[in-house]
């Protein structure tokens, strides 16, 4: 399976990219195609809501969106790697997910597969809760095939991310996918 990683994180060396990079392991030992998209340092602009693209068409920004269309076309999954920033994505995942307007029905025809990976300071679950809730609504609008969800908290920096399960899991769950 070809799995593209879009990482949303500011700190290259952040606890949510600590998460993916475990996540990339597991899913390239079991044989798997891994390309990684660092959003937070590409060069990518905020949908200008023009509607220029119509929706299925060229967007009118000339920036890494196109190569990450391209990419996203020839992909089986798509995994969206974030910190938690005030419940809900990073601004760089959510600029990402904004520019799917220009290819909202290729990708709803797609039917790829997804996860989600994401990493929280607090230790309380329900942290997670807008963010799980605002990605499954996600999949549902755009068909995605949501294959699961790694929901670190707790995990405020790469160090006390380490001494949590969440890196294990994030690997099992690469190595699981099938």
């Amino acid at each position: 399976m070809k799995i593209l990683v879009i990482e949303g994180s500011p700190h290259k060396h952040g606890s949510s990219n600590l998460l993916a990079e475990r996540f990339i392991d597991g899913a390239r030992d079991a044989g798997h195609v891994v390309t990684v998209f660092d959003a937070a340092h590409a060069n990518l602009h905020p949908c200008l809501g023009c509607d220029a693209c119509g929706m299925a068409g060229v967007c009118i920004q000339k920036d890494d969106m196109e190569s990450l269309k391209d990419v996203i076309r020839h992909s089986d999954m798509i995994v969206f790697v974030t910190p938690l920033y005030y419940f809900g994505f990073s601004a760089q995942i959510k600029m990402v997910i904004d520019r799917f307007y220009s290819f909202n029905g290729e990708l709803t025809s797609k039917g790829l597969k997804t996860a989600l990976i994401a990493a929280a300071w607090d230790s309380n679950n329900e942290t997670m809760e807008f963010l799980k809730n605002h990605y499954l609504k996600l999949c549902n609008y755009l068909n995605f095939k949501n294959q699961g969800m790694i929901l670190g908290v707790g995990c405020g920096s790469p160090s006390m991310t380490e001494r949590t399960k969440y890196p294990q899991k994030a690997y099992d769950f690469g190595k699981s996918l099938k």
